[in-house]
């Protein structure tokens, strides 16, 4: 085991934080959350919490006190403003590595997207493919990348992870939709035939690759990484797992792409569904990354497939149901407000 470092997460009381933060307290380290966001988790106990935003540089040079590595995760994702999307992602993130160069971090582990492709024309996609944002979201995680080259320029190490959607234990969001209509017998509608393959990728195997570029030595780590799962089949047989294992019996239906994605766009619009863009015009879409660079490069061995990754996710909202009935909100940690939606739950 690696000898004990002090990690500054960013975005620690989120999804992927959490997962972080228990990851590697596990392994003996000292952790920081630096978030907006309250840390409520049984492990407030064990790490050191600084509220705040990244935009604020003295609330991010107070975090960045006696700290090895920063793994930054924090962003915000594309259901907020974008003013806050822009301002977060890009400023946010020359903030925290700047401060971090001023403070001699060793290295900043910094968490992008696949959304920084776009909607491709080929599979899988490559590290060195062409970049294309979707949206603010998309577009703001392109220039995010492109301030922590400049600082890998002035000798920083700043590795850079392109996770595919990621779940696990907390994660919540677009996928309480579909767990909620599983454990109520409900099938589930799908854009398309769902015959298209889209690469998942579970939460643990996130932070393997993660540890991975935080660990290894410098020289090695200091890239670009696709990070996926490596098995994973179409859309409908990986989803229909989680029907299979509630027990009713229930299937995917396959919609029309065309009208069910012009329907969504008008509820959209009208703010009656939580579904943007980025969810509805992909989902029927072949959507996966090569992830033989980070195998080669970085020995990652991803654990689970699409199926037990959904399934391993489902499990959990099962066991966690009554911590969060009734809320709803914007991030991944919540459910999403289902709106009009929940009327449709009636006709599957």
């Amino acid at each position: 085991m690696s000898a004990s470092k002090s990690y500054l997460i960013t975005g620690g009381a989120g999804f992927l934080g959490i997962n972080l933060v228990r990851y590697l307290l596990s392994r003996g380290h000292k952790v920081t959350s630096l978030d907006i966001a309250d840390f409520e988790y049984p492990e407030r106990g064990q790490i050191t919490e600084i509220k705040g935003d990244i935009r604020d540089r003295a609330t991010v040079d107070r975090a960045m006190q006696g700290i090895n590595i920063v793994i930054h995760t924090a962003a915000a994702l594309p259901l907020y403003s974008e003013a806050d999307i822009f301002s977060t992602d890009i400023d946010g993130t020359r903030n925290m590595i700047d401060s971090a160069h001023k403070h001699g971090v060793e290295r900043f582990v910094h968490v992008s997207s696949t959304a920084v492709y776009g909607i491709p024309d080929h599979h899988p996609l490559l590290e060195n493919d062409k970049l294309d944002g979707v949206g603010p979201y998309g577009k703001a995680k392109i220039q995010a990348e492109e301030v922590c080259l400049e600082y890998r320029k002035k000798g920083m190490c700043t590795p850079i992870i392109r996770p595919k959607s990621f779940i696990g234990p907390e994660r919540l969001g677009v996928f309480a939709l579909f767990y909620d209509w599983a454990k109520d017998g409900h099938g589930f509608p799908m854009l398309g035939s769902g015959n298209n393959r889209y690469q998942l990728l579970d939460v643990e195997d996130l932070c393997d690759a993660i540890y991975l570029c935080c660990t290894l030595d410098a020289s090695v780590v200091n890239d670009i990484f696709n990070i996926g799962a490596k098995d994973f089949t179409t859309m409908k047989e990986d989803y229909q797992a989680v029907l299979d294992y509630a027990g009713f019996g229930k299937k995917i239906r396959p919609l029309p792409a065309g009208p069910a994605i012009m329907t969504l766009r008008v509820l959209e619009a009208l703010k009656l569904s939580p579904l943007y863009k980025w969810v509805y015009e992909t989902a029927s879409k072949d959507s996966f990354v090569s992830i033989e660079k980070a195998e080669r490069v970085l020995g990652y061995k991803p654990q689970y497939s699409n199926k037990q990754a959904l399934i391993r996710n489902y499990q959990w909202y099962l066991d966690n149901l009554s911590k969060f009935e009734g809320q709803s909100g914007v991030s991944h940690r919540v459910p999403w407000k289902q709106g009009i939606l929940s009327l449709a739950k009636l006709f599957f």
